[in-house]
């Protein structure tokens, strides 16, 4: 990197297909498929993410004096708080009655997408100290995009607890969260992520839970084969046309019966079909030869992501099997580390999912509005880790001496 910070460039672009997939992948790196400029673009090449969906892209990318890209980090405008799952509408309903505009907003994150990542993309094999400060770079630009629209706000969600380090430092307010993950063999009572994957079986698994929680895992697999259903496991070639049409009639008809508008298109799965398919595993469950429902999941390096459900009906139990139990099975098939099931959910902590500390970041410009958004903060942190102590006390998994 040459010397000074003056010799950085930084501006936004208004779609990821401005940036070359293998810049933006030096970057992102390959662990995590949401972070993908494959993922991202296939958002916006369906028209899930643009300005009439009130995400306008406004992508962060950093370079040096000759063009070559240093850095990026995934930037939306945002004319609402949907598709977020880090909820602020009593932020914006608070300043609006106070005279203040809330919306248009900054947002760095991964649209409709509530897994843990770096926020802050910096081209590998940089040196630690070229890394930091092009990090410092990136944070600062942000800062100075938010300055120059004249947001309310700039917010990263997500992000992972390095980032959020960082933000933190950069003065950004920190918000805690949590949502539910599985290991694969890792202390479940110390919190750790396993080093490495250790368990052979589902059997395995079960055989550290409690002897009810594992009497009640089994019992909801068998009631779900005895109702005649079967379930298949979908990725790469075998990902099809008419598999994609069943899967989002469930997502769609799921969407509008509890949360209105879905926020994916169809021509989404068709891009993903192309792009990412060796990235996907799509759960379908069958009646005879009718799928009935279907749970999406994103493959990554060490880690399977669980996305979206849907059924066509009420079908006991299927529900658990599709999301929770398939993705543990596979987990464990393919060595990865963890399954992370997602936002909300204490149901999850008896299937053997732990609650894990999530984070977010905000940079509010209102002195007056940013000391109100810390104080509420400093009492809703106090209150997640009392919440998540209280989950940890109640884990299915036995209690050795």
């Amino acid at each position: 990197m040459p010397d000074g910070e003056s010799l950085l460039q930084i501006e936004t672009v208004s779609s990821i297909g401005a940036v070359s997939a293998e810049d933006w992948d030096g970057c992102a790196g390959g662990s995590n498929p949401f972070l993908s400029h494959a993922f991202l673009y296939a958002l916006e090449e369906s028209r899930s993410v643009c300005r009439e969906e009130g995400w306008l892209p406004q992508h962060l990318v950093l370079k040096d004096a000759a063009g070559a890209l240093l850095g990026a980090a995934p930037l939306y405008l945002k004319g609402h708080s949907q598709g977020e799952y880090i909820f602020d509408y009593s932020w914006a309903h608070a300043y609006e009655r106070a005279g203040g505009r809330y919306y248009p907003k900054l947002l760095s994150a991964i649209p409709f997408t509530p897994v843990t990542g770096p926020r802050i993309l910096t081209r590998s094999g940089e040196t630690a100290e070229t890394d930091a400060a092009l990090r410092g770079a990136l944070i600062n630009g942000l800062v100075e995009v938010a300055r120059q629209l004249q947001v309310s706000s700039m917010h990263v969600n997500f992000p992972s607890e390095a980032d959020a380090r960082a933000f933190d430092e950069a003065g950004f307010l920190l918000r805690h969260g949590h949502q539910y993950h599985w290991s694969n063999g890792a202390d479940p009572e110390s919190g750790a992520e396993a080093a490495q994957a250790k368990f052979e079986s589902f059997d395995d698994f079960l055989g550290v839970l409690s002897s009810r929680k594992r009497k009640n895992i089994r019992k909801e697999r068998r009631k779900v084969s005895e109702a005649g259903l079967r379930l298949e496991r979908l990725t790469g070639d075998a990902l099809r046309s008419e598999h994609w049409d069943a899967f989002y009639a469930f997502y769609k008809e799921t969407y509008d019966r509890k949360w209105g508008h879905p926020y994916l298109t169809r021509a989404f799965f068709e891009i993903a079909q192309a792009t990412l398919r060796d990235k996907i595993l799509l759960v379908l469950a069958y009646e005879g030869d009718r799928p009935v429902a279907g749970a999406l999941n994103l493959i990554g390096e060490t880690a399977l992501y669980g996305r979206n459900w849907g059924s066509d009906g009420r079908y006991p139990f299927l529900h658990f099997e599709a999301c929770y139990y398939q993705a543990i099975d596979f987990a464990i098939e393919r060595g990865l580390a963890t399954v992370e099931a997602g936002t909300q959910g204490e149901h999850k902590i008896q299937r053997g999912y732990r609650p894990v500390r999530t984070f977010s970041a905000h940079h509010i410009a209102d002195p007056g509005f940013r000391s109100a958004v810390e104080q509420f903060l400093i009492s809703e942190r106090r209150e997640v880790a009392h919440i998540m102590d209280y989950l940890d006390q109640h884990s299915p998994y036995r209690k050795e001496a």
